[in-house]
């Protein structure tokens, strides 16, 4: 079953980009300056910004601007519910491992080659 949570699809469209996995990594250390963030990324400062917005946009990142400094968070709920999705895939095929390695156990050797 799909799961059509549109919460779930921006998370998983703002992973997709390997900036944004990027500054997400970072910003699962603590939060940081949109600066910060763009120090060590082959990038100017307003590609920066731009992927801070889509992250944002996601849930997945809230922002915060003291004077001139945008500081950024990490969402770990955002982060739990596609931990949660990935988890739920996970069970659902690990079952179904577990149920090939049953089946595989009771055929002889010789049909299993």
């Amino acid at each position: 079953m799909l799961n059509d949570d549109p919460r779930l699809d921006a998370v998983f469209r703002a992973l997709a980009e390997p900036a944004r996995r990027a500054i997400v990594l970072r910003l699962s250390r603590g939060s940081a300056s949109v600066s910060e963030l763009a120090a060590p990324l082959a990038m100017s400062l307003a590609a920066v910004v731009q992927h801070v917005q889509a992250l944002e946009q996601s849930g997945l990142v809230t922002t915060q601007k003291t004077g001139r400094v945008r500081t950024c968070t990490l969402d770990p709920a955002m982060i739990g519910l596609a931990e949660g999705w990935l988890s739920q895939r996970r069970q659902q095929w690990e079952t179904h491992f577990d149920r090939l390695g049953e089946l595989l156990a009771q055929c002889p050797e010789s049909e299993v080659r």
